[in-house]
């Protein structure tokens, strides 16, 4: 039984790194949590994947004025409430790769654009000097489809091309959601919608 359990145990973590290549978020449940593969394939991340669930507004922000949206660093999601509180929305992110590439705290949305163009930040270009300075609209735009720009300079919350990002540790800074959360993010939120990474 020992033997059939290491052979389950081994097939499970094989078809979850399979997924990985595959384009979808990695993920091999055990009994209470699951096994993420991240950017990095040699780095596996333990997590509860209860952790991803729908939450109430009122321990994070005082009020609902122009909306608000929540991310969530820890379970990778991002939550949004409307003003009137007819809309409760839930999506699954990218995150930051590192710590000192995160940042925590309140902002708001500043501005809003469809088919944004990118430039790498500064720090970006030092530690990927072959990087392009300038990606328009399109395709191979980090950006994806949509970018809700932030107070903090450089942050935004934006779409990405590159599906496999979504649940992982993959980003400079910003937090990526499917081209198609994104979209109607952008349709649900304003400039001045109030914003906490946490």
């Amino acid at each position: 039984m020992t033997d059939n359990c290491k052979n389950f145990l081994g097939r499970r973590a094989f078809l979850a790194t399979g997924a990985a290549f595959a384009g979808a978020p990695a993920l091999a449940q055990t009994e209470s949590s699951t096994t993420e593969v991240e950017r990095d394939l040699d780095e596996a991340v333990v997590r509860n994947i209860s952790s991803f669930r729908s939450l109430d507004w009122q321990p994070y922000f005082s009020n609902l004025r122009n909306g608000a949206v929540l991310v969530d660093i820890t379970s990778r999601a991002l939550h949004y409430w409307s003003e009137d509180q007819s809309v409760y929305k839930l999506y699954p992110t990218s995150v930051p790769l590192t710590e000192d590439l995160t940042k925590k705290g309140r902002t708001k949305i500043i501005r809003k654009v469809e088919g944004p163009s990118w430039r790498p930040t500064p720090s970006m270009r030092k530690r990927n000097p072959e990087w392009p300075e300038f990606v328009g609209p399109g395709p191979d735009n980090p950006l994806g489809t949509h970018a809700l720009y932030l107070s903090w300079t450089y942050y935004r919350i934006h779409g990405t091309h590159d599906t496999r990002k979504i649940g992982r540790r993959s980003s400079n800074g910003c937090i990526g959601l499917y081209n198609e959360h994104i979209a109607e993010l952008f349709a649900l939120t304003n400039v001045g919608t109030q914003v906490l990474l946490i």
